[in-house]
């Protein structure tokens, strides 16, 4: 399904229990809502789930142009409002996480409970010469050459085998050229260490153990207020592709705990 928001085309599905709260996940650069297939099934008897294509990506629109975290933040926000969803949980990965963060900060009545998985809260010199590398591969050779290396950084080496892994080459290889690159902007000016401090929302934290983005995702953890940290053994950057099993449960132990945070 397509709705109009932001002033792009943004691709979204439903799926679970008309009536039942709402859940929106929101996927990592260079893939699409199709990496959360294993937490559909799990948890779609028990929640309303919105899955939706970040700007550039998927079957949603793909503007040329510098994007920012502020933008792909208020895309979410309007396509809540254009559903007439008041509040919802919220996991996002990757880039996802860093959306989950700015969202909250900027509006967090939207949110109830926020998962912030395998992502980071700050960029560093070195981080921001890779995005310039990636962003300069994809412009003058387009994808594939960073099919491999991301999915070097993306799975464990045992785990690259597995069929699921070529599903996600194959969302890597066919993300266009400007979402990837507008959105590797946005990724290289993330900056919410500071106001970490600010998410009043109860955050559950979720790193692969072998991430490299796990220092910035324990940090997380450990200063945002009443947060938890869960760190799954055995899978790294994707975890709820490698582990899905330990991420769900993780995710559904969250999501039916007491009430904590500040929200």
């Amino acid at each position: 399904m397509k709705a109009k928001v932001n002033g792009i085309e943004v691709n979204y599905e439903i799926h679970g229990k008309e009536g039942a709260p709402w859940l929106t996940f929101s996927h990592s650069l260079a893939c699409s809502l199709r990496m959360w297939e294993p937490q559909i099934a799990a948890f779609k008897d028990r929640f309303r789930i919105l899955l939706y294509d970040t700007r550039g990506h998927g079957a949603t629109e793909a503007p040329k142009g510098a994007y920012t975290l502020d933008m792909l933040a208020e895309d979410l926000r309007q396509l809540l409002a254009e559903m007439k969803i008041k509040r919802t949980h919220y996991c996002g990965l990757s880039m996802g996480g860093m959306i989950g963060q700015v969202l909250a900060l900027a509006d967090p009545g939207v949110f109830d409970r926020v998962v912030l998985a395998d992502t980071g809260h700050a960029q560093t010199p070195e981080t921001k010469k890779q995005w310039e590398e990636r962003i300069k591969t994809a412009e003058t050779r387009g994808m594939q050459p960073l099919v491999e290396p991301t999915i070097e950084r993306w799975f464990t080496k045992d785990f690259r085998s597995k069929p699921v892994v070529d599903t996600i080459r194959k969302l890597i290889a066919s993300t266009p050229v400007p979402g990837y690159v507008g959105c590797c902007h946005a990724i290289s000016n993330l900056n919410t260490t500071a106001r970490l401090k600010d998410i009043g929302n109860p955050v559950l934290a979720i790193t692969g153990e072998q991430d490299a983005a796990a220092p910035g995702t324990r940090y997380i953890g450990e200063n945002v207020p009443g947060a938890k940290l869960v760190v799954i053994p055995q899978a790294a950057h994707i975890a709820n592709l490698e582990q899905a099993d330990a991420f769900n449960r993780a995710l559904a132990a969250f999501l039916s705990s007491p009430a904590s945070g500040r929200a």
